[in-house]
């Protein structure tokens, strides 16, 4: 089996623009990827939605670190879903745990809930719940479309076989997106290792400022970043559909 839905995972507006005029079938918009990704402004998901004509779906992550949620986090996550209904998005990608590393099905239900007609996917916190299989089954129970996973591992290559262990788990119940790790030249061989039909990069790529004066002593504001690159999305197509 191949892979025929490219999901982008695009960091900021122009992330986003630059994995549609890619090729991209599917924006996964967010915000700070090096910390595993949080949730983007509204600012940015009012002027995606705007923009693009591929689907929209925004990750609902109030912070990094664990998925374990304050009532006021969880209060927060629900006013961000609520936006995205209101700005007319597709889709959302949420995820919480419990202490113990199950999934936490009250607070994944809720914010489920406000999202009413959009998709859901469920995000990586999947790979840091204690048992996949049990993880797998409360994300089918809850309705979740799909599931973003590198199998519990650094990235998706390595975590291929466990993959494959989960979509044959899951039998067709939800779809399975393999994410993490993967470039064009990877991208082929380990969706089908995985047996998956979906994936899931950010292709990105370093970007230099402009400005002509730079104070490079200064941790944590760094005038350079990264973003997703029109080519590197290109890349990741051809290879897909080739």
């Amino acid at each position: 089996m191949s892979a025929k839905l490219l999901e982008i995972s695009a960091n900021s507006l122009a992330s986003a623009l630059a994995a549609q005029a890619g090729g991209a079938d599917r924006v996964e918009l967010c915000e700070n990827l090096g910390e595993g990704g949080t949730t983007p402004s509204y600012g940015a998901i009012a002027i995606a939605r705007d923009r693009l004509r591929i689907p929209l779906y925004v990750l609902i992550r109030p912070r990094a670190g664990d998925f374990l949620y304050s009532a006021d986090e969880r209060a927060a996550m629900r006013a961000d879903v609520e936006a995205c209904v209101r700005l007319g998005c597709d889709g959302v990608v949420i995820g919480a745990l419990d202490a113990d590393g199950e999934v936490d099905a009250q607070t994944c239900g809720e914010l489920i809930a406000a999202a009413g007609p959009l998709g859901v996917t469920f995000h990586r916190a999947f790979d840091a719940a204690a048992d996949r299989g049990r993880a797998l089954e409360a994300a089918i129970a809850l309705g979740c479309e799909r599931i973003l996973t590198s199998g519990g591992a650094a990235d998706a290559v390595a975590g291929a076989e466990r993959i494959a262990a989960l979509v044959a788990q899951a039998a067709g119940r939800i779809a399975l997106m393999a994410g993490a790790g993967l470039t064009a030249d990877n991208i082929v061989a380990t969706a089908q290792r995985c047996g998956v039909e979906q994936v899931h990069a950010s292709a990105k790529a370093p970007r230099r400022s402009a400005m002509r004066y730079r104070n490079d002593d200064l941790p944590g504001l760094s005038p350079d970043w990264v973003q997703s690159d029109e080519a590197r999305v290109r890349a990741l197509v051809r290879a897909l559909r080739g």
